[in-house]
């Protein structure tokens, strides 16, 4: 397994990061724990989670995966050999379970979240802790264009890396990062880190895979220029490149048939491009699975590039595209493609 450095914070993590969100609803705590056995008998020491998770969240649900990892750490014994990363929820409406619902990135909320997400995963300290969205309107989660909102409230940047600093120094997260967040967003941060004001961004958790590029326009030089590589999620569009619901299909157990509501990556202009994907695997006599994940990895902007399996046997096929070399003749088919198919799923 190919390790990475984690911005400019002196660790080094796996190409490839175990994903946890569907532990506690897909998953049970027992394939949970199998899958976390499997990603480091395999050389990846980098797991990510968030305080929200599993998806899709609800009240019910709500902390399990960060327990499941909890209860693996603490019948393994093997806190060091992992580089933990989770998350702290911003504001929204679909979470009113979360601190009263009156969820910010300010000190109160932060403090709180790391306390409940060091209790749930049985650990003193968090090596990577991320914010998932900002707290402000921004064009994520499927939005290309910015509609500002001239009366909206949000809390200042400079003081949610305060609070993040405080966190810092009481030893309770080693380093921080920024999901889901813009180019505008993680420059500010890092204005304000060179200016001395907190701790500086190690990476960014963002979208990214042959159906949605859009982290390429703005965001890949903040990555190579700062040092703040980008930990791609949803890198196989939440299992649609592998082609399995072309033509309508909806297999059992498969997350668009047990959520009907999650439409990011589907639709004629997804279905469109992920069949062109698919034939060009096809023609190189790769499987799309692995010929898109591959493509994922080997982008010079990505740290590390997030996989979410529902079984062992999953994983384990998806883990095959770790070492695989893309050809240039494949590559070049690819970026072809891509004009054709552009940001069907942004």
């Amino acid at each position: 397994m190919e390790m990475r450095k984690l911005g400019r914070s002196g660790l080094e993590v796996s190409a490839v990061c175990l994903g946890t969100m569907t532990w506690g609803e897909q998953n049970s705590e027992a394939e949970g724990h199998a899958q976390m056995d499997l990603a480091l008998e395999r050389g990846i020491n980098f797991f990510d989670v968030a305080e929200m998770y599993p998806v899709d969240p609800r009240a019910a649900t709500y902390g399990r995966t960060e327990e499941i990892i909890g209860t693996w750490f603490a019948a393994r014994k093997q806190r060091d050999k992992v580089i933990l990363a989770t998350k702290v929820v911003g504001p929204g409406p679909r979470f009113p379970y979360i601190r009263d619902g009156n969820q910010r990135l300010d000190r109160k909320n932060i403090s709180a979240a790391v306390d409940a997400s060091l209790k749930r995963l049985q650990t003193d300290y968090i090596d990577l802790y991320q914010l998932h969205w900002p707290d402000r309107a921004t064009n994520a989660f499927g939005r290309l264009g910015f509609v500002h909102k001239p009366d909206e409230t949000m809390t200042p940047l400079a003081e949610t890396l305060e609070a993040l600093d405080e966190q810092v120094k009481a030893g309770k997260i080693r380093h921080i990062g920024v999901s889901n967040e813009t180019a505008w967003g993680l420059m500010r941060y890092l204005a304000l880190s060179d200016q001395g004001l907190g701790p500086r961004m190690a990476s960014i958790q963002n979208p990214y895979s042959l159906l949605n590029r859009s982290f390429e326009v703005g965001l890949a030089e903040v990555a190579i220029r700062e040092d703040c590589g980008l930990l791609a999620y949803a890198p196989l569009a939440a299992g649609a490149l592998s082609g399995k619901y072309l033509d309508g299909k909806l297999p059992a157990g498969a997350r668009f048939t047990l959520f009907p509501g999650n439409t990011r990556y589907r639709g004629a202009r997804a279905d469109s491009a992920v069949r062109t994907y698919c034939e060009i695997a096809a023609r190189h006599g790769l499987d799309p699975v692995h010929m898109a994940h591959a493509w994922v990895i080997s982008r010079p902007f990505v740290t590390s590039s997030i996989i979410g399996a529902t079984s062992v046997e999953q994983l384990e096929h998806d883990l095959k595209a770790a070492t695989l070399k893309l050809s240039k003749e494949l590559l070049a088919e690819l970026e072809e493609a891509h004009k054709d198919h552009t940001y069907p799923c942004p």
